[in-house]
């Protein structure tokens, strides 16, 4: 029950646009015990059912915006081959930290910024 219920917290995050990462790994890491690497990789996984069924909503609901689609696509390629080289190579707590000081960062970026007009 706790794995589907991380599932489904991570999927409504993630079909939101913002990350079902941010609830799926910790939640693996804290609820279920699972090493950091793994808790990545199953993220990673589970990343591609969740965008797919986002993307077609985005699409039909006409949220895409097609003129900067490729640039990020490129950087994004290039930018998880070297992220997941550098994860491969760092050991698991410093991994974990990482992330969390990454989380932390974004929680309070979140917090003080304006709403756009």
């Amino acid at each position: 029950m706790k794995l589907f219920l991380i599932g489904l917290f991570s999927g409504i995050v993630g079909g939101m646009g913002i990350g079902g990462g941010t609830i799926l790994i910790p939640a693996l890491t804290i609820f279920i015990g699972t090493e950091q690497h793994i808790a990545q990789s199953v993220n990673l996984f589970s990343f591609i059912p969740t965008a797919i069924i986002a993307l077609i909503y985005h699409f039909k609901s006409k949220n895409i915006k097609y003129k900067i689609i490729l640039l990020i696509i490129i950087g994004g390629m290039i930018g998880s081959f070297v992220g997941a080289i550098i994860a491969a190579i760092t050991k698991a707590f410093i991994l974990k930290k990482i992330f969390a000081v990454f989380l932390f960062c974004m929680g309070i970026y979140e917090f003080f910024s304006k709403p756009r007009k």
